[in-house]
């Protein structure tokens, strides 16, 4: 029963929990047992909780079992990016600096996960502080991508990618602030959605980037992910930055899946030198698949594009650069050098020494320095008209089409360490995903095949505009069934059994 509950979607788990055909405990222990048979190769988690996750399995039903009203996703098991606080284990960002650190209390996102019943098996590993593309820069470890190995799960949140690839739980939370879930969604054959920024709840949330960061659902089907989505978004009084609207209608438009009439803009930008040729294959065939359904398709420019990934890269680190501040030994966390005879300031030094990585470190440099005077206008301040152009772009392209699709990542997953040496090749990894950013609107990834030069999985990216999350799932929902009844069942099926 086990081998055959693990493959099923979390919408089905849900129903079968709902019916009474499995118990929450049942379904629980399955994805408990996955995660004992494969974690050792793949190395999503950082923790992992059997007792709790079966305690609250056994409390929701308990509450079924006594009547109660509970949510579409009640008793379905999850993996919790490591970035978000839990009360009752570690929150470490993925760094020595928080190793071992229990937070007091929870983010929004992880209290609204409790209260809509998911079953939180775990945290999972990431590139530290959620810089990076690989999930290699973690304090612990790179993780393992279940189609290859040898191969990353993207980043930063591999972790959570990997564990719904490798079916060590069927949904998974991620952050997005450049890419963080769309590009590991896109290398490991998932959905992974990036919301309208500031539609899910920052509040608790580890900060990288604050004006970009951004809670969004992993999974391995739109409806799961648009399930997801509606469970912990919505408005928080406790984040200054949430949209006080109501969650767009994602469930509703993932069960409609119909472009009949939509108008499809592939953006001009993004594509030719420097993308793998199976990649613009792949990208070719969905964008046929979209005509074939009845979109209207065409070519839009957006030429300021081009200039998203050296603004982002002036403006992320300036963020966190500040954010990182916190990280001082003097509260919480690693404390290094501390005796009498060093300063607080030498205190301080000596844990961020130790305590941060290579890329965390360098990005604080690198914002520190734009940010410095003299070079604040020079640096951060062009960063961010760039940005303002970059989203009249979009806001220009939708006066003409509905939504924008482009590959989300110009190459499949590269093997551990192929760029380890190379910051700028690994920056190249967000190309795509980075203007979706900078505007805050909502973009998806939804699988569209697998390369032909290895067999890897490829990323659609679908773009919209603020507000309008529930056209990325209703478009990305289309795409899916088409596509799997062209491969005769999910992309998934294809990857090699661990």
């Amino acid at each position: 029963m086990s081998a055959d509950i693990i493959k099923k979607s979390a919408a089905e788990l849900a129903g079968l929990i709902s019916s009474g055909e499995a118990s929450a405990v049942e379904v629980t222990q399955a994805h408990l047992d996955r995660i004992a048979a494969v974690e050792d190769s793949v190395k999503a988690f950082t923790h992992v909780d059997p007792e709790t996750a079966l305690a609250q399995a056994r409390t929701v039903d308990e509450r079924r079992a006594a009547g109660e009203a509970l949510g579409p996703l009640a008793g379905v098991p999850i993996a919790h990016k490591d970035v978000f606080t839990t009360i009752d284990m570690p929150t470490t960002a993925s760094s020595k600096i928080l190793e071992g650190w229990r937070p007091p209390y929870d983010a929004t996102v992880t209290r609204r996960l409790r209260e809509a019943g998911l079953v939180i098996l775990g945290k999972t590993n990431m590139d530290e502080f959620a810089m990076g593309s690989s999930t290699e820069n973690s304090a612990f470890g790179p993780t393992h991508n279940p189609w290859d190995l040898n191969k990353i799960p993207g980043g930063s949140s591999g972790g959570s990618s990997a564990a719904v690839a490798a079916y060590e739980a069927p949904l998974a939370t991620g952050t997005d602030t450049g890419g963080s879930i769309r590009q590991p969604a896109a290398v490991t054959g998932l959905v992974g959605m990036k919301p309208t920024y500031g539609g899910s709840s920052r509040y608790g949330l580890i900060a990288f980037a604050s004006s970009l960061d951004t809670p969004g659902p992993l999974a391995r089907t739109v409806l799961d992910a648009a399930l997801l989505h509606e469970a912990f978004s919505g408005h928080d009084p406790m984040d200054s930055t949430s949209i006080d609207q109501p969650v767009p209608p994602v469930v509703e438009a993932a069960r409609r899946a119909e472009v009949g009439g939509l108008r499809v803009g592939v953006v001009k930008e993004f594509g030719g030198e420097g993308y793998q040729p199976g990649v613009l294959a792949r990208f070719h065939e969905a964008v046929e698949v979209l005509e074939s359904l009845g979109a209207k398709v065409v070519e839009v420019s957006c030429p300021h594009f081009t200039y998203a990934l050296p603004a982002y890269y002036l403006i992320a680190p300036s963020e966190c650069s500040s954010n990182l501040a916190r990280f001082d030994g003097m509260r919480y966390g690693l404390r290094v050098g501390d005796d009498e005879t060093r300063s607080a300031e030498e205190v301080m030094a000596l844990t961020r020494a130790e305590g941060f990585g290579p890329e965390v470190k360098r990005r604080i440099m690198l914002g520190t320095y734009a940010l410095s005077s003299g070079y604040y206008d020079a640096y951060y301040g062009k960063a961010q008209q760039v940005r303002t152009l970059i989203a009249r772009d979009f806001d220009a392209a939708f006066e003409q089409v509905d939504v924008l699709i482009s590959p989300t990542t110009p190459t499949t997953a590269f093997a551990i360490g192929e760029r380890a040496d190379d910051p700028m090749a690994m920056y190249l990894a967000d190309l795509c995903t980075i203007p979706s950013n900078l505007a805050g609107n909502a973009a998806i990834s939804v699988p569209c095949g697998l390369a032909d030069e290895d067999s890897l999985p490829v990323g659609l990216q679908i773009m919209a505009p603020v507000l309008a999350d529930d056209r990325v799932y209703r478009v990305g929902a289309a795409v899916e069934r088409a596509l799997q009844d062209r491969w005769g069942g999910p992309l998934l099926a294809k990857a090699p059994e661990l």
